[in-house]
């Protein structure tokens, strides 16, 4: 299904909303009568000695006549220099003056002012679900940070509201699970919350440039056994050895704790996860008799390892 009348509205909303925000609606950025595309122009020049004009507007995706003509009120203003290159007579060179990169500098800590009054102005809260959102949609519409790079960290505010929502969302996607896991999901987070035991029980999220990539619990079943459970994978970072580093430590923990063994149930239809296990040590023990669950019909399993 594609996007509604009401999806396109709710992003030109934020996007007016946003332009606000950074007061780019104004007469010139940051309080100079510079446009915030003549802005992005000079930030550009900026990251290097020389830049091929050509190279600059494909960059920007800028009109060549409107660059050329923006460039010539640089150069008329001496914030800049055009040449022709060495090499070739029919590649133009712009480099900024000296007196370009101290408009540079000026707009750079202006920027990086602006910036931080706002941030400053949010409770420690608010700033961080600020800095999420915002890393959330630069991975969706930009760069996704490599999962190569993801590390492990304990559970945040918000984590376990995350922790349900991608649980249901991807069994929901990927096997049609309907909304009685979901709220066992939510079962499981709340009692890990309202019975724990710091010394005995843990849970961590990958990360990766901010953004969440999965998740795991170990939680005390008794004295001697402890249990694995909601171990999730972004799909995006599959492949990547997120699972593996979320289930090693997750079996370090268990071992330091003072478990004998640890245990997990899943299901045969996780065979990806079964892979994950089975290097990490653990074996089937159980194979349930199929029941109706999840509004499917399951095949329980219980794995087991001794530590």
């Amino acid at each position: 299904m594609g996007a509604t009348d009401e999806d396109v509205a709710a992003v030109r909303t934020f996007n007016r909303f946003y332009t606000g925000v950074i007061g780019v609606l104004g007469e010139g950025l940051v309080r100079t009568r510079h446009s915030l595309t003549e802005a992005r122009v000079i930030f550009e020049l900026a990251q290097r000695p020389e830049t091929e004009v050509l190279v600059l507007r494909h960059a920007l995706e800028l009109d060549a006549g409107y660059l050329s003509r923006m460039l010539a009120r640089f150069e008329s203003d001496g914030l800049v220099v055009r040449e022709r290159a060495a090499d070739d007579a029919r590649r133009q060179i712009v480099r900024l003056t000296e007196r370009g990169r101290k408009v540079f500098a000026m707009l750079d800590e202006r920027s990086r002012a602006e910036i931080r009054d706002l941030l400053d102005g949010l409770p420690g809260d608010d700033r961080h679900r600020l800095l999420a959102a915002m890393r959330s949609i630069h991975g969706v519409l930009g760069d996704r940070p490599s999962p190569a790079g993801f590390a492990l960290r304990p559970l945040r505010p918000g984590d376990l509201g995350w922790v349900v929502q991608r649980n249901g969302a991807l069994y929901d996607e990927e096997c049609g699970w309907d909304r009685t896991y979901e709220a066992l999901v939510a079962k499981v987070v709340a009692g890990y919350v309202e019975d724990h035991d710091p010394e005995r029980e843990n849970a961590w999220i990958a990360e990766a440039g901010g953004v969440r990539l999965g998740a795991v619990f170990c939680v005390r079943r008794d004295d001697a056994v402890a249990q694995l459970r909601l171990l999730h994978v972004e799909p995006e970072a599959r492949g990547a050895g997120v699972g593996a580093a979320l289930v090693a430590e997750c079996v370090r923990f268990a071992s330091a704790a003072g478990y004998s063994e640890i245990m997990l149930w899943t299901t045969a239809l996780q065979r990806p996860a079964h892979r994950v296990y089975e290097r990490a040590g653990f074996a089937l023990e159980t194979e349930e008799p199929p029941v109706r669950r999840f509004g499917d019909v399951i095949n329980g399993q219980i794995w087991r390892k001794k530590l």
